[in-house]
């Protein structure tokens, strides 16, 4: 198992795909983009001309794509996937997708005797360059098994979630919380400057406490410095809390923090800061305080 296609090489999937090179597997990669396939050629994989082909080299392939649309076309398509897959082939998808639609593709798939294990993941580029990302998975304990190898290559966790579907509600759940966590962090540091207290003092201070948080530690430093350079853009996040309301809505699940955050990520669409990080939610709490935390 040493071949595996990739498809998909944005800022989470190239990463990924390099450190899988470096870790000594062959790829066969595939993306509508020609930069990061030339990037992945030079760095030793082969390509291909489409993701049926890359379905007919390899018996375990990997998408990483940005919405459900997006990975049902690779796979149901014209030369998708599933026209060349072999029968007992692994497809992990590792992009964050509704579960309803990986339940979908994992039907399909199941028709041509092949599997699918749905695989998001947490950490976004920083975490996708240096191969410790967390990985959700959902699918068959046996197909689990067989990649958890090639999963522990691009994450320093992989947790078997459930079946199929699993790893994208897990995944969405995540969501959720970081979502909620950026907003109270943004509402916090704004208050401080408000009242005369250093934002970056607040944070010194409080990192250390019950408040402390894997979110607070990546994303305060952003917001104090003012770097928004998108690890993982608020469009992105977006895209995962429309997939969090659908799927509550779905199961009847209550999420009033989820729906005031997506309307504050609305705003900055709306104001053009979507392609912006996630961070950058401390925009719309600067507006509504009429100034920045920054000097």
């Amino acid at each position: 198992m040493k071949r595996i296609g990739f498809i998909g090489l944005g800022i989470m999937g190239k990463p990924m795909a390099l450190n899988l090179i470096d870790a000594g597997y062959s790829l066969v990669v595939y993306d509508i983009n020609p930069k990061p396939v030339e990037d992945l050629r030079e760095a030793g994989a082969e390509v291909a001309s489409s993701a049926k082909e890359v379905a007919e080299k390899t018996s375990v392939i990997i998408t990483m794509l940005p919405n459900s649309p997006h990975v049902k076309e690779v796979v149901f398509g014209e030369k998708g996937i599933i026209e060349g897959i072999q029968k007992d082939a692994i497809l992990i998808d590792m992009s964050s997708i509704a579960p309803a639609a990986s339940k979908e593709i994992a039907e399909g798939l199941s028709k041509k005797g092949a599997h699918m294990l749905d695989a998001p993941v947490s950490g976004g580029e920083p975490k996708a360059i240096d191969g410790t990302l967390s990985i959700m998975v959902g699918g068959k304990k046996e197909i689990f098994d067989k990649v958890y190898d090639i999963l522990m290559v691009m994450g320093s966790s992989a947790v078997l979630c459930g079946d199929v579907g699993a790893g994208n509600t897990t995944k969405l759940a995540n969501q959720i919380i970081v979502a909620a966590n950026i907003a109270a962090l943004s509402e916090a540091l704004v208050l401080g400057k408000k009242a005369g207290v250093d934002p970056e003092v607040i944070f010194k201070a409080i990192r250390g406490g019950l408040a402390g948080s894997t979110v607070m530690e990546a994303k305060a430093p952003m917001m104090i410095q003012g770097n928004f350079k998108p690890g993982f853009r608020i469009a992105l996040h977006i895209k995962d809390l429309n997939n969090v309301l659908e799927t509550g809505h779905e199961y009847g699940a209550p999420l009033p923090l989820t729906s005031v955050v997506m309307e504050m990520m609305q705003w900055l669409k709306a104001n053009n800061y979507d392609i912006e990080d996630h961070s950058a939610l401390l925009r719309y709490y600067e507006n509504l305080a009429g100034a920045t935390i920054r000097d």
